[in-house]
């Protein structure tokens, strides 16, 4: 084993590299301005009908490239309960009287009984509770036909040896955007949040492969 040593470097090196959890978010998560077709040739006026707006409307996303915010308040509850039973008895009874001039006189006196009984009794309950609060900055990657603005950003938070990654995307509505620039990601349609994170602590929650695998064929 002459190579261990490069073995051991590499083994390093794979370890410290960040893995960065997959997706399920619009792509891509940013988009350039694309330049404005009704821009006009310079005429040496100060005015340039490209890129201006007017001074008395919002700064509103617009277009492609422009950014907003969007305020995370997303709080699930949920749960259901059931209860089942069923019974069910069942008796059987059977005895030979007397025989008297006939064939069969040694089951004479003999009694058959039998007694049966079967029981459900089921019952299920879960309960899922979900809070999840935050600020993100998206970009406008898409306007659609209609004018609404189909969006999608990342925020990546480095803790120590832990990076968190928090995404989201979806389709907004341009009446819904207040005078800053802000919604609600209750308005946001289709929406894709997500939260996840990256590094030592993530990877100790999650159980090995071959232990996977084992877990996955064996029958028992």
């Amino acid at each position: 084993m002459r190579n261990w040593p490069y073995l051991v470097l590499a083994g390093g090196l794979l370890g410290a590299c960040t893995t960065v959890p997959p997706t399920n978010v619009h792509q891509p998560m940013t988009a350039r301005p694309a330049p404005r077709t009704e821009s006009l040739a310079a005429t040496g006026s100060i005015f340039q009908a490209g890129v201006s707006r007017t001074l008395f409307e919002d700064r509103r996303a617009r277009y492609v490239g422009d950014t907003m915010h969007i305020a995370i308040a997303e709080t699930t509850s949920a749960s259901t309960k059931s209860n089942t039973k069923a019974s069910r008895d069942t008796s059987i009874s059977a005895a030979v009287p007397t025989i008297t001039g006939l064939p069969g006189k040694p089951f004479q006196g003999m009694g058959l009984s039998a007694t049966g009984s079967n029981s459900l009794d089921g019952k299920g309950e879960a309960a899922a509770n979900n809070v999840f609060t935050g600020t993100i900055t998206v970009t406008v990657i898409e306007v659609l036909p209609n004018g609404n603005l189909l969006v999608s950003g990342e925020k990546q938070v480095s803790i120590g040896a832990g990076t968190e990654f928090i995404r989201l995307s979806g389709i907004v509505n341009p009446y819904f955007i207040n005078s800053a620039n802000t919604i609600s990601s209750g308005n946001v349609a289709d929406a894709r949040i997500e939260y996840k994170e990256s590094g030592v602590i993530s990877e100790a929650q999650v159980m090995g492969w071959l232990a996977r695998f084992f877990l996955s064929v064996l029958p028992f």
